[in-house]
């Protein structure tokens, strides 16, 4: 049919397919980076995430690809180090009660409305996502890269970014009497796999 006004019809939108995360086979890590005295030592403290859920939609065929949503159990995070259990203990009292405040803020929100995406091979994108991160009560833009496979039925995503303490109100904090102290970048690493979300009957 003509277009009185000759403008080509616009595209369809591309149809998102919906995913949810697979927490117990993805990885979700924190790593710490020591600048007391025990950094000579490369006493670099690793977090893992234990406990986190989570939401993709996806559209490879559109440069606009999707969005993300990650919620992660502040509660859930644990020393991952090969530590005396007395020192796990302390670590973790201190993150947890002192650093996220787990009974003011029980959970580390990650949202992403827009996913650009560059085809790289058939089923491999790399993936810019244009995001806010709530942590401790604070919400920032927190950009972020990642690599995503598709494979129909699932979706792999990889990637890592940084944040500062700082930004989110955060002090520093030290372990062992101040032998052991952190600095104020913390890296975040992950791969996450999500599986299609059957539509309902």
């Amino acid at each position: 049919m003509d277009h009185e006004d000759g403008a080509a019809p616009a595209a369809p939108a591309a149809v998102r397919t919906r995913f949810v995360v697979d927490a117990r086979r993805s990885r979700f890590t924190v790593q710490a980076f020591a600048a007391g005295l025990l950094s000579a030592m490369g006493h670099n403290p690793t977090i893992g995430i234990r406990s986190f859920s989570g939401e993709v939609e996806f559209a490879p065929g559109s440069l606009d690809a999707g969005a993300l949503r990650i919620a992660i159990q502040a509660a859930s995070l644990e020393v991952l180090d090969d530590v005396s259990d007395k020192d796990r203990r302390e670590m973790e009292r201190v993150m947890k009660n002192d650093v996220l405040e787990i009974s003011r803020y029980p959970e580390i929100a990650f949202q992403a409305s827009a996913i650009s995406v560059t085809r790289l091979d058939t089923s491999l994108y790399a993936a810019t996502l244009a995001g806010a991160l709530t942590f401790r009560g604070v919400t920032r833009n927190q950009p972020l890269s990642a690599r995503i496979i598709d494979s129909g039925d699932m979706i792999r995503a990889s990637g890592d970014f940084t944040l500062r303490q700082s930004d989110y109100q955060v002090k520093p904090v030290s372990f062992a009497g101040g032998a052991l102290k952190l600095k104020d970048d913390l890296k975040f690493a992950f791969e996450i796999i999500a599986r299609r979300l059957e539509p309902s009957a």
